[in-house]
């Protein structure tokens, strides 16, 4: 989604976030990081590379008025006065700490860069990205002691192969407010960073409308269809959506419930619950809209299509195959042991 051929990070400080229900303090630094070459590289590839495969945006929200977003009103003085970057880079760490409202929310090092010459949908533009570490990792450290042997002692460090937390707001807009693009590989408490810190809403676009729909979808067929069905139909119903997705380059809500439903009451239930999501999550379920194949890839690894049995026996259904478990699985009941049974159909074993 990005390109960083013509990037350079121009400022960089690191702070220290505390967690606010453990009565924690921020420490804070007085100046900005100087690099080295070498270390400069390696930390601006390792701080833009996640982005750089991102589909998905996000616009700042607001429930009264979205320019008192926190986060979206320091980034704006940050670009309209660079020589504010300390000062606004403390009051991005307090604000990310007064969001640490329960045990589980990690502490760790908060850096904080200013961004020139990054390019999104062709416009060149700057950015400011935020940046949290919330896991080290142990390395070996080699060193000569006083009687001129090498020995080793562990130390912790920030590993380079992904980082934890980060977002880059992008001094650029479209008709729907601020670009924002986000990342979250430990995504402990879905609350706290998108739409507690960042507060945040995806872009109105078929991206977001691709990942609402699947979301839906996966939480009907937890909440409605496995408890009344089983989990047999949990997976057809699963299986049977990512085919629609697959075989379609558009959803159409009508047609996409004729071809996954076979009983109108089973049209019914899903009408009711799209309702009823939408209510609970405030979110706006379209219709109809472009079918995103990069989010149907990523949400389609989400969908859990496992049978498990409390014989401690486990049936895998594959999603991608949405005739498989109507055609060679089986369920029954057998008189004479008083149990459930499934029958497995299968011409030879991989």
């Amino acid at each position: 989604m990005i390109k960083k051929t013509r990037v350079e990070i121009t400022k960089c400080i690191l702070h220290k976030v505390a967690n606010k229900f453990n009565s924690g303090h921020n420490v804070f630094s007085k100046d900005l990081i100087r690099f080295d070459q070498e270390g400069y590289d390696l930390m601006k590839s390792f701080l833009l590379k996640p982005f750089g495969t991102l589909t998905q945006s996000y616009r700042f929200s607001h429930h009264a008025d979205v320019r008192l977003n926190e986060l979206n009103n320091y980034a704006s003085e940050i670009f309209k006065d660079e020589n504010s970057f300390i000062e606004y880079s403390k009051n991005i760490v307090n604000h990310l700490y007064e969001q640490s409202n329960s045990a589980q929310i990690k502490t760790g090092d908060v850096l904080i860069v200013l961004i020139e010459g990054i390019e999104y949908k062709d416009v060149l533009t700057e950015a400011i990205g935020i940046f949290k570490i919330e896991n080290k990792v142990d390395f070996f450290q080699t060193y000569l002691d006083d009687n001129q042997s090498f020995d080793v002692v562990v130390q912790k460090g920030i590993s380079t192969k992904k980082i934890d937390k980060g977002c880059l707001i992008l001094n650029t807009s479209d008709a729907e407010g601020t670009i924002v693009l986000s990342v979250d590989h430990n995504n402990y408490d879905a609350q706290y960073w998108i739409k507690n810190f960042m507060s945040v809403k995806l872009a109105d676009d078929y991206n977001s409308h691709t990942q609402n729909y699947l979301e839906m979808c996966k939480e009907f067929s937890e909440e409605v269809i496995k408890p009344e069905l089983g989990m047999k139909e949990q997976g057809n119903f699963l299986a049977s959506t990512v085919d629609y997705f697959k075989e379609n380059e558009a959803v159409d809500y009508a047609t996409f419930k004729d071809e996954v439903f076979e009983e109108d009451k089973h049209k019914e239930l899903f009408d009711d619950y799209k309702k009823h999501y939408e209510t609970l999550n405030d979110v706006l379920i379209r219709n109809n809209f472009d079918v995103s194949g990069v989010v149907l890839k990523k949400e389609k690894s989400k969908l859990k299509t496992e049978i498990k049995l409390d014989t401690q026996i486990s049936i895998k259904l594959d999603v991608d195959a949405p005739e498989a478990a109507s055609e060679y699985l089986e369920r029954g009941y057998d008189e004479e042991k008083k149990m459930k049974y499934y029958k497995v159909y299968f011409n030879e074993e991989k």
